[in-house]
């Protein structure tokens, strides 16, 4: 526990959750007593394998989707990369060319790079201000040769939400395919993949109160992906590897929860995080909202705090018993500036001074008032160490 409170305060859920009580109960099960193999014909196999295909079955009702096109993975990096390598290889013929844009996740721009390194062309797309893709500029960057689009669905870091609808339909006029990273929107965005013209999606059991390790990729019947994974043939010849029972089961009751309480939680989430966002603003000057006002993520409160570090902040909050994070939790590590601020057009100087915080299904007033507290003291407290602060 932090020194200076035995009280946790977690808004980093954009970065993971903690396992909801009932998805726990819900995978002893398949630990202990039904643990078998799913591509075994005795009982115990068969037992296994009825619990995959429901869990496959409430994936597919998140998205609108049928049972046949979920694929399961270790998580939402694998399917981006499922989605994104399997289409590029398996459409090769057709051409070589990608689309996607500056903000996405480095499970998408990395793969996208990666097959840039080995033939395939890219374009990248800006967003404005507010982290927005243009449909315009995706009509526009649309060539003879394209075979892929891959926008996200919502930003980790500033938490946007893209005009997928708009995207999707260009793509499927266009005879594009059109790929979406929705791990941060998938159980509290509502998704249907036939109205938003989607042909494959990425989601995660972690960022939803599931277990890690485990996610999900939807493909729609008739898209042709070329596998990453070879061996047993498993996942209908896509992904190979004996899938993991208790984490899918897991999965599949997350789903389940977040269905049910999705409108209950959007309500609450949106009231903390707009309830955070503006004590930041009335206590702290000098502070700017990276992200659309309004069209972002219920739980995703993004600022830059001029004059201070980012890291030096969070190391602060920690103290106090804050969990937050400046940025995605993939590249927390890193020195570098966010690629995703500096895409928006904040400059490298301010974007060190970012905070993410994003509060969930728990968390309270209570606690929102604590952050808005504590961090102007902790700014306070930096800026008058800090060399570039401006002096009266």
């Amino acid at each position: 526990m932090p020194e200076e409170s035995k009280r946790l305060i977690y808004m980093d859920h954009a970065g993971t959750t903690p396992v909801h009580p009932e998805v726990l109960e819900a995978m002893l099960l398949y630990f202990k007593e039904q643990f078998g193999n799913p591509s075994s014909i005795h009982t115990v196999g068969r037992e296994a394998k009825g619990a995959l295909e429901d869990a496959r079955a409430q994936i597919a009702a998140l998205v609108g989707a049928h049972q046949a096109e979920i694929i399961f993975t270790s998580g939402g990096t694998e399917a981006d990369n499922m989605a994104i390598q399997g289409c590029a290889i398996a459409n090769e013929k057709k051409g070589k060319h990608i689309i996607t844009s500056a903000i996405e996740h480095h499970a998408v721009l990395d793969t996208c790079e990666y097959l840039a390194k080995r033939g395939w062309e890219l374009t990248v797309l800006p967003v404005d201000r507010m982290g927005l893709v243009d449909p315009e500029d995706v009509r526009k960057a649309i060539r003879k040769d394209t075979v892929l689009i891959t926008i996200m669905h919502g930003n980790n870091e500033i938490g946007t939400i893209e005009p997928v609808e708009e995207i999707g339909r260009i793509a499927r006029e266009h005879g594009v395919y059109f790929h979406t990273d929705t791990v941060q929107t998938a159980g509290i965005v509502p998704i249907d993949v036939g109205k938003m013209n989607i042909d494959m999606l990425a989601i995660s059991a972690h960022k939803m109160y599931g277990p890690k390790g485990v996610g999900a990729l939807y493909v729609r019947s008739g898209v042709r992906i070329t596998p990453l994974i070879y061996g047993g043939g498993q996942e209908r010849k896509r992904r190979s590897g004996t899938e993991n029972i208790p984490g899918i089961v897991g999965f599949g009751k997350a789903v389940e929860l977040a269905i049910k309480e999705r409108e209950q939680r959007a309500e609450h989430l949106i009231s903390l995080r707009d309830r955070l966002i503006g004590g930041i603003f009335s206590t702290i000057d000098d502070v700017v909202l990276n992200g659309h006002p309004t069209q972002r993520l219920p739980n995703n409160a993004n600022v830059c705090i001029k004059y201070v570090e980012g890291e030096s902040m969070l190391l602060m909050l920690d103290m106090k018993g804050i969990a937050a994070s400046s940025g995605s939790a993939c590249t927390s590590g890193s020195l570098e500036p966010s690629h995703v601020l500096l895409a928006i057009g904040v400059t490298a100087e301010i974007a060190h001074g970012s905070l993410r915080f994003s509060p969930g299904r728990s968390n309270t007033v209570e606690d929102v008032d604590f952050v808005v507290e504590e961090l102007p003291k902790i700014v306070e407290r930096l800026r008058a160490m800090s060399p570039v602060t401006p002096r009266k």
